[in-house]
């Protein structure tokens, strides 16, 4: 089993939505979040005062799946998070050792 965590353009979530369940995932959470990389925030004018935003909003999707779906779930992320402009965002993969239903007791991929 594989735990992905995307960080994306808020915008572009409806998109990567659908685009994960056109392929048959169901299931993620998502996050509000905020942050920066190579954008490095930027200046904005209110009310006449010049202030820098130095985090810009994000939103973090974390999806458990099966390893056999994870090329086809990045797949679907990249493509429908792609703008081709600077910050678009991140995928990150990691093992995930153990997962657990609680209602039904469900273990591992049962559980997902």
């Amino acid at each position: 089993m594989k735990l992905v965590s995307a960080i994306i353009k808020p915008f572009k979530l409806d998109d990567v939505r659908e685009a994960i369940a056109a392929i048959g995932i169901e299931g993620m959470t998502v996050t509000e979040v905020k942050g920066f990389g190579r954008q490095k925030g930027h200046t904005e004018l209110y009310r006449g005062a010049e202030y820098q935003v130095d985090f810009l909003p994000k939103v973090k999707l974390e999806i458990a799946i099966k390893a056999e779906d994870l090329d086809m779930l990045i797949e679907a992320i990249t493509t429908a998070a792609h703008t081709g402009k600077i910050g678009d965002g991140k995928v990150f993969v990691v093992d995930l050792e153990h997962a657990i239903r609680i209602r039904t007791g469900e273990l591992d991929t049962e559980a997902l």
